[in-house]
C-alpha cells in the first residue's frame, strides 16, 4: 500500500512553525556555535588559490599547515569585549576557533606556497609543478 508523503504534516498552522522556530532559536542561543569562515577555491594556469574570509582576525592568530597533502587553515577570531558586559544588545558575528582542511593534488609544490592577507581576506597561493613537456619522437627508417 502506498501512502502520500507529507513533509510538513507536523506544521498544520503557522503557530506550529513559529513554535518550532522559537525552540530552535533558544537552543542555538544556549549551545556553542562553530565558526567556519567562508572559503573560495579556484584554479589558475600555474596555481591553485584558496581565499578565506577572515575579517577581524590578526595574522598572528592564523596558522597554515601542510601535512600528507592536506592544507589546514586554523585560527581564532577573538571577541574584543565580553558579550555579557553592559552595552551589548545583540551579538551576531561568529567568534571562536576554526579549522578548515583541503586535500591538495599531487601536482603542487608545497614548499613554494605563499599566503597574504588584505582587506580581511586571506589568500593562499599554491603553485603547480612544472609539468614535463611532451616531445614528439620521429621514427627513422633505414
Amino acid at each position: 500500500m502506498l501512502t502520500r508523503f507529507a513533509p510538513f504534516a507536523p506544521f498544520r498552522t503557522f503557530d506550529d512553525l513559529d513554535r518550532l522556530h522559537g525552540e530552535l532559536a533558544r537552543s542555538a542561543a544556549t549551545e556553542p556555535r562553530t565558526f567556519a569562515p567562508a572559503v573560495d577555491v579556484f584554479e589558475e594556469k600555474d596555481a591553485f588559490v584558496v581565499q578565506a574570509e577572515l575579517a577581524g582576525i590578526e595574522a598572528k592568530d592564523i596558522q597554515i599547515e601542510i601535512e600528507n597533502g592536506i592544507l589546514t587553515l586554523k585560527g581564532e577570531r577573538k571577541l574584543a569585549r565580553d558579550a555579557n558586559e553592559d552595552g551589548y544588545r545583540r551579538v551576531e558575528r561568529w567568534y571562536g576557533a576554526f579549522s578548515r582542511q583541503f586535500t591538495l593534488p599531487r601536482t603542487v609544490e608545497a614548499e613554494r606556497i605563499e599566503a597574504s592577507s588584505k582587506d580581511g581576506v586571506l589568500t593562499v597561493r599554491i603553485p603547480k609543478r612544472a609539468e614535463a613537456k611532451s616531445q614528439k619522437i620521429s621514427v627513422k627508417t633505414s
